[in-house]
């Protein structure tokens, strides 16, 4: 409960200053990092009871440490090829921290199905649904006639330079993965 309520307040401060300012402040993340070793190292100092998992979460000190170097390396890689921000880094890698490695992933996961679909939206709102249509049906059509899709023209790409706010789709998911929805 201790470590749920931690996670989401970060992550609610962290999707705020995302929003805002467009970035993801250390003073959120690392803390969280430690706050997710402090619960789960309690958890493993024997504290296994029930009644302390409860309380405290039952991610295991081993299982923080993993959840926070798979998901810190996915999207380590993500920074690398696709120009995700350092901060988006820290934050996955956070709620890797707090869940574990198989919850973690499964997070980050829905965090960036939500984040795609936001994406899509917000996509569909600027250009309108039917210029949307018929661009893919566009470009879908150059690939079957030509055999390989043509890359958006200097115009499409100006509308795909929206930015992406991941911190709220992280909260998102984190709701998704924690309520057991996903």
């Amino acid at each position: 409960m201790i470590a749920t309520t931690i996670l989401f307040i970060l992550l609610g401060i962290a999707a705020a200053t995302d929003v805002w300012r467009r970035r993801i402040y250390n003073w959120t993340t690392y803390p969280g990092m430690a706050a997710a070793f402090a619960c789960s190292g309690a958890v493993g100092l024997g504290w296994r009871s029930p009644e302390v998992q409860t309380v405290l979460g039952r991610t295991s000190f081993g299982e923080s440490v993993a959840g926070l170097l798979v998901c810190g390396s996915v999207m380590l890689a993500c920074c690398v090829l696709f120009n995700v921000g350092g901060g988006d880094v820290k934050l996955i890698a956070m709620l890797g921290a707090f869940l574990g490695p198989n919850r973690g992933v499964e997070a980050m996961l829905w965090t960036f199905v939500v984040g795609g679909c936001v994406g899509a939206t917000v996509l569909v709102m600027r250009i309108g649904p039917v210029e949307s249509l018929r661009r893919v049906f566009v470009h879908a059509w150059s690939a079957l006639r030509v055999g390989y899709i043509s890359g958006p023209t200097s115009e499409e790409r100006e509308h795909l330079r929206a930015p992406l706010f991941l911190a709220p789709c992280a909260l998102a998911a984190a709701a998704i993965v924690h309520s057991g929805w996903g």
